[in-house]
């Protein structure tokens, strides 16, 4: 008989804890942190307590990230808000890019619509290509002088591209230096946000 034949009669006979208490009783096993010999109980108290605290860190993540979307949402209704009334094309664009940046704290913010700014055919061609918002550390094809003098130091920049109805209109970029700032695998729901009320607050002038 091995460890696994003898866990196994264990877990199918539960009985036998019952059965023979005494037994039960005087078995010490090491304790994880210190090497001292500990009882079966307290090795148990011990392992609910770690179970506790990994419950109420998860707990706390939780707690953490739904406040942060509450803050989100505030934001982005404060952007919305933002943009009521604004008429003009040179001034949405003017309020859109400054608000980005003020209510989302982004350092830097570029937005090009292609009916006032032709850009790089590539880059139009490119942006047919994605509906949704994506994020990448290095600038794709020219958009990078859309930053003058920064361009060199920003290492992440998320791309939103700007749709009405499926036609393309623009490119919005949000850039910083932090390389952790826009990645790839961070979650777009929020960017796909601002894309779409940035859009929709385009549509009539142009």
């Amino acid at each position: 008989m091995n460890a696994e034949d003898v866990a196994q009669y264990l877990q199918n006979n539960p009985q036998f804890f019952e059965n023979y208490a005494a037994v039960l009783a005087k078995i010490t096993i090491p304790h994880p942190y210190s090497g001292r010999t500990i009882s079966l109980n307290e090795r148990q108290l011990l392992t609910l307590r770690e179970q506790n605290k990994h419950l109420e860190k998860k707990i706390q993540e939780i707690i953490q990230f739904a406040h942060e979307n509450d803050a989100l949402h505030q934001k982005l209704h404060q952007f919305t808000l933002s943009l009521f009334g604004v008429i003009h094309l040179a001034d949405l664009k003017n309020v859109i890019t400054q608000n980005v940046r003020e209510i989302f704290s982004v350092p830097h913010v570029s937005m090009r619509i292609w009916k006032e700014i032709p850009s790089n055919p590539e880059v139009q061609d490119f942006i047919k290509l994605h509906l949704q918002p994506f994020c990448v550390h290095q600038a794709k094809l020219d958009t990078a002088s859309w930053f003058g003098e920064s361009a060199s130091h920003l290492h992440s920049f998320a791309y939103l591209p700007l749709h009405a109805g499926e036609q393309p209109i623009g490119l919005l970029i949000l850039a910083s230096e932090d390389k952790q700032r826009f990645h790839p695998d961070m979650g777009m729901l929020f960017l796909q946000r601002i894309a779409e009320i940035a859009s929709y607050a385009l549509r009539p002038s142009l």
